[in-house]
């Protein structure tokens, strides 16, 4: 083999890898960050960026440095890397990490989100921001820091930590995410949370009261319902206090089926509860296995042009109380294709909750390297949509699980200057791949193509 060819399994992601240096992500996290350890090989940064690409690579834990980057040279240096550090010292990396090390961290993703995110330029007088905010657990050893016993779905006694997200819903983009310990939930986190995506979006009081915020019961006390009212917020939230729900669903005269799913009612609360300033209040009950039905409370002041827009009917002239009813309740069913989703593509497609530290500085690290990873996700997607629909369909786990690992072949120039990636013509995705790929990479003078490898 020629010293200026290489081969690499993964040549689909070395494109990717150049794209990024296009975009200069990676130089925001240069500028800002600063760790303090001693370099003998590899600069502490360098070892950061090694776990990085661990991740688009489809690595679970940090262990897979050594197999899926090291052995690939054409992977390091179309990332910018001349070599691989061993996981152990990428480790060690990671667990000199301190809270001052994680604020510049995220002060660097804020560069980064702003030059490239939609959701921050969005325009509010086009149409309303939709923001989507959720906790999830994070299941970890109990010697780790911040790992408590709190509430983990479908895992009863056990220890973790949380985490708390913030979804650009209508971009598919995580604005702000924190790490918390295991018994924080959402009543104590939704505040500092939204706090964070005001400064992160630059949310001033015109564009608040042009912004949805969904959230489950866990952000449904009356303090946190009145401080998003009071911030002018457009809101979705549940009622926390199934007492209140039952007592509440008592004032509805008459219930309305959901024909979407046959064992939902929806009906209008006529006897509110008090906010502190005007909402409207819908009840709805579905039917439990033993017969009897369990009562959730909705409530919100969206307009009902905005409420039809969000459950993505179209806008009747006089609808009913039963229309209107029907598409509250379908507007906050697509929360669930929103942030939950895209919790589920974090831990299914970049194995969020695989790689766990004992630090609790360390974990949030790759918390922020995953969150990186997801948003650059989602604008790669949106160039593959432009040129191949079926891409732009693919998510998080079909991207690093399928469309990273297209075996190429790399052509370097005698000072090492990527020229060229041939993808292997036989894989399906390759064709796609490059005709969408090819473009925004030939502005470097890079050449995509098909070849037999």
């Amino acid at each position: 083999m020629d010293h200026c060819t290489r081969f690499s399994p993964q040549g689909s992601l070395d494109a990717i890898g150049v794209r990024m240096r296009q975009m200069k992500m990676w130089q925001a996290v240069e500028q800002k960050v600063q760790i303090r350890q001693k370099t003998i090989k590899h600069r502490p940064l360098d070892k950061l960026l090694d776990a990085f690409i661990n991740i688009l690579a489809g690595g679970r834990g940090l262990v897979e440095v050594n197999t899926r980057i090291e052995p690939d040279e054409g992977v390091q240096k179309a990332f910018g890397r001349q070599a691989c550090a061993d996981q152990s010292t990428i480790s060690d990396t990671l667990g000199v990490c301190t809270q001052e090390t994680v604020s510049q961290m995220r002060e660097a993703l804020q560069v980064v989100y702003r030059a490239h995110s939609q959701a921050y330029r969005h325009c509010y007088e086009r149409c309303c921001q939709v923001l989507d905010v959720d906790m999830s657990g994070m299941p970890a050893g109990s010697q780790g820091e911040g790992v408590t016993k709190g509430y983990f779905s479908g895992h009863k006694n056990r220890r973790g930590r949380q985490l708390g997200r913030v979804m650009a819903t209508l971009y598919d983009e995580i604005v702000v995410e924190r790490l918390y310990t295991g018994k924080v939930q959402l009543e104590q986190s939704l505040q500092s949370l939204l706090e964070a995506t005001e400064e992160m979006l630059a949310l001033d009081e015109a564009r608040r009261k042009r912004t949805v915020v969904r959230v489950d019961g866990g952000g449904g006390r009356d303090e946190d319902v009145n401080w998003l009212l009071q911030r002018g917020y457009l809101v979705m939230v549940k009622v926390k206090n199934w007492q209140r729900a039952l007592k509440l669903s008592k004032s509805v005269t008459m219930w309305h089926p959901d024909p979407k799913t046959g064992s939902r009612e929806v009906g209008w609360v006529e006897e509110p509860h008090p906010y502190d300033r005007p909402t409207r209040q819908l009840a709805i009950r579905s039917r439990k296995t033993d017969g009897s039905w369990h009562y959730r409370v909705l409530v919100f002041n969206l307009p009902d042009a905005l409420l039809f827009g969000l459950a993505a009917q179209p806008l009747l002239r006089e609808p009913s109380l039963a229309q209107l009813g029907l598409a509250a309740a379908h507007a906050y069913d697509q929360r669930g294709g929103g942030v939950e989703t895209s919790l589920r593509g974090s831990k299914q497609g970049l194995g969020l909750t695989k790689r766990n530290k004992r630090s609790f500085p360390a974990q949030e690290m790759l918390v922020l390297l995953a969150q990186l990873a997801y948003n650059l996700l989602t604008w790669t997607r949106i160039q593959l949509a432009a040129r191949s629909p079926r891409l732009g369909r693919f998510g998080p786990l079909r991207m690093v699980r399928d469309l990273f690992h297209i075996a190429g072949r790399l052509r370097f120039d005698s000072q090492g200057r990527l020229l060229e990636i041939t993808l292997c013509h036989t894989h399906e995705l390759a064709a796609p791949f490059v005709q969408a790929m090819s473009s925004p990479l030939a502005q470097d003078g890079m050449a995509l193509n098909l070849g037999q490898i």
